[in-house]
Formats: structure tokens, C-alpha cells, sequence
């Protein structure tokens, strides 16, 4: 079938070339540089005859060189269409990632939003004075409450502490150190100088994000399995 086409547009071509010189008595160079309108109609189908036969020759090279065009042109978009829409795109990862990842500070703006983990709670991910700490929310304490080993990657200076707040914990009550935290961050919400306190050594599991920081806030609420936090403006 190649070999047929191949054919057809030689043949094409020679026709073309023959009707060419036959128009005039003139010299066929000459006659391709004029400019009437049966001389522009002969080079046309000289040019369509030419272009068809290379297309036919080459065909194999060309789709080839089609396929990588079109490949390399959705992709270009899709990068073009990925910067345009780069921080909505980002806002959507995030609450995926949320969404499957209990514990991450989902952030749009002022706002974080948190999903309930398999145990009830809302496991968030904190960092104070610089500090990666996970902490778990508790609205019903009055205040952030950090274990020794938190305090000490926080910075804060354990060894001269004075336990002089007494506190109730899940063994029982106890005494904490009360301490003011540089820098509590959520998400991208940042509060600076939060009152907390510090438990004493082995009286304390798990660190709690209580209501000194969670007052700092605008607004926070628990819906269904969701905590959202709003910062100030």
C-alpha cells in the first residue's frame, strides 16, 4: 500500500512538473516567478505533491515525531496549569494528607484543620521554641502541660524549675513548674509567650495542648472527627 502512494505522488509530482512547462513557451524558471494566478496554482500543487510524497517517505519518522510532540505538549500543560494553580493545589494535598495522616496540621490562610486518630484523640503535631512535639488536645485543662523530656528538647530549663502549681493528671494529683513558651506553632498558626507548665518527672505521658494556648486562638471547634483551628487576624 506504501509502495502504491509512493507511486501515486511521483506520478503526481512529474504531472505537475509537465503541466508546468506546457503553460508557457518560457523558460519553466521563469515561469515560476510569475505571478499570475495559473502560475501560483501550479506551484501550489507542486508544493502539495512534494509535501505528500515527503510525508509518505518518512511517515514512520513522522508519527514518531507527532507522538513525542503531543507527549512532551500535555505535558508542558500540565506543568503550566500545576504553577497557575499551585497554592489551591497545595491547599488540597494538605487535607488529603490530613485526611489519611491523623495528626497533621492541614493549613488554608489562618486556619488549621486536624483529624481525629483510631484512639478518639486529636493527636497534633507541635513545634515549641523550634521543636518538634506531639501533643494530644485537651480542652479540659486550663493550660498546656509539657513532660520533662518535652520541656528539655524545648530548651526550657528543667534543673531549676519550681513545682509549685498543683495539678491533676490520670495518676492522680501532682505539682508542675510553670513556664512561658517562646513559641507554640500549629500548622502555620504561631502564638508567642503561652503560659504552660511542666510536670515532674514520670507524672505525665503524654503532653497536653490545653486552654492556655487554645484561648490565644480566634475561634476553634470540633466537628465530627474534625478540629479546626482559626489564629487571630
Amino acid at each position: 500500500m506504501s509502495r502504491r502512494l509512493t507511486w501515486s505522488f511521483v506520478l503526481g509530482a512529474a504531472l505537475s512538473l509537465a503541466a508546468l512547462i506546457a503553460s508557457n513557451d518560457q523558460d519553466a524558471i521563469t515561469n515560476l516567478l510569475r505571478h499570475d494566478v495559473g502560475s501560483l496554482a501550479v506551484k501550489i500543487v507542486l508544493v502539495v505533491s512534494v509535501a505528500g510524497l515527503a510525508m509518505v517517505l518518512f511517515r514512520d519518522r513522522l508519527s514518531k515525531a507527532l507522538e513525542a510532540a503531543m507527549f512532551w505538549a500535555v505535558i508542558s500543560l500540565m506543568l503550566v496549569v500545576g504553577y497557575t494553580y499551585r497554592f489551591e493545589l497545595r491547599d488540597v494535598a494538605d487535607r488529603v494528607i490530613a485526611e489519611v495522616l491523623p495528626g497533621y496540621a492541614a493549613g488554608h490562610g489562618r486556619s488549621v484543620q486536624i483529624v481525629r486518630n483510631n484512639g478518639g484523640d486529636f493527636a497534633v503535631a507541635t513545634h515549641i521554641n523550634g521543636a518538634k512535639i506531639p501533643m494530644v488536645l485537651d480542652t479540659g485543662a486550663t493550660s498546656v502541660v509539657l513532660t520533662q523530656e518535652a520541656a528539655k528538647a524545648a530548651g526550657l530549663p528543667i534543673e531549676v524549675l519550681n513545682y509549685s502549681v498543683s495539678v491533676d493528671t490520670a495518676n492522680g494529683r501532682t505539682r508542675a513548674a510553670p513556664v512561658t513558651l517562646d513559641r507554640l506553632a500549629v500548622g502555620n498558626l504561631t502564638e508567642r509567650a503561652v503560659p504552660a507548665l511542666v510536670a515532674q518527672q514520670g507524672q505525665l505521658k503524654t503532653n497536653l495542648l490545653g486552654m492556655s494556648f487554645l484561648n490565644r486562638l480566634d475561634s476553634w471547634e470540633v466537628r465530627g472527627d474534625s478540629l479546626r483551628l482559626r489564629g487571630t487576624p
